[in-house]
């Protein structure tokens, strides 16, 4: 299925925001598994836009995450270390 500029758009939009897919399918007006199907493939570009989007969202909670951890939340801190450790086992 090809998407438009626009459509890529809402999608990123939605991602950042963890919209399930199903809803974005529901707002765009296609099957929920169709939108699966194209996001589960890495080559498309709805699925870098789902990604896209979604990882941008999670830069934004990290940073919060450390800013809460460098003045002694202890919930920051340990979540912090969590990232850390998630990281180091992606590399």
């Amino acid at each position: 299925m090809t998407f438009s500029k626009e459509q890529l758009e809402e999608i990123e939009k939605w991602a950042s925001i963890y919209l399930p897919i199903s809803d974005m399918a529901t707002l765009m007006g296609i099957p929920a598994d169709m939108l699966r199907d194209e996001i589960r493939n890495k080559n498309t570009d709805v699925s870098k836009a789902y990604h896209k989007g979604k990882a941008a969202s999670r830069v934004k909670l990290h940073h919060q995450e450390m800013l809460l951890a460098q003045v002694g939340s202890p919930v920051a801190i340990e979540n912090a270390h969590r990232n850390l450790l998630d990281m180091e086992d992606d590399e």
